[in-house]
């Protein structure tokens, strides 16, 4: 019997209400050892990735998202990429792209995958990016696929963005859709 490798999901380990409780405040402790002061926004950022959802932050840079995101995923042993989002990125830039190589006398494309493949992701002031960039982001989010050229290459799990928008009176801000 054969079976494909990319609808195939591992199934989570089986854990009682009180076990998945119990290594949720583990999670949220020692993420909170690094990220001190911020209580409320470790639990929710962490109940966000629990849900299997998606968090979006308002406020000045320098505030610590880089670190929160990249200590979550530290903790619970997952990849990590921040993306800079600006005027001139490319949808490509986030998803990846196919790139063409010689192998063996031939020449093929290749997906190179892009930062959105990684389980933790921060968008980090995703709305300087334009509009005809920040659904690329929104598809991989909603849909936990990318799809280039007639083909989808799905995202591991978990699949979390943390996006990060300046005020919108700053300059250059586009409303994310």
């Amino acid at each position: 019997m054969t079976t494909d490798a990319t609808t195939q999901a591992a199934s989570p380990p089986s854990l009682t209400p009180d076990e998945f409780a119990e290594r949720a405040h583990r999670i949220e402790d020692e993420v909170g050892r690094v990220i001190v002061g911020q209580r409320d926004l470790v639990r929710q950022t962490l109940v966000c990735l629990l849900a299997n959802g998606h968090a979006l932050l308002e406020g000045v840079p320098g505030l610590g998202k880089t670190m929160l995101v990249r200590t979550i995923a530290d903790v619970i042993d997952c990849s990590f990429n921040r993306i800079q989002f600006t005027p001139d990125l490319m949808p490509a830039d986030i998803t990846g792209t196919n790139i063409l190589v010689e192998d063996g006398g031939t020449r093929q494309f290749r997906f190179q995958p892009g930062p959105i493949f990684a389980n933790l992701v921060l968008a980090d002031e995703i709305n300087r990016a334009t509009p005809k960039t920040q659904p690329s982001l929104l598809q991989a989010m909603n849909g936990h696929q990318v799809t280039l050229a007639r083909n989808r290459y799905p995202l591991d799990p978990p699949s979390f963005a943390l996006a990060r928008q300046n005020p919108l009176e700053l300059e250059r801000a586009y409303t994310p859709p």
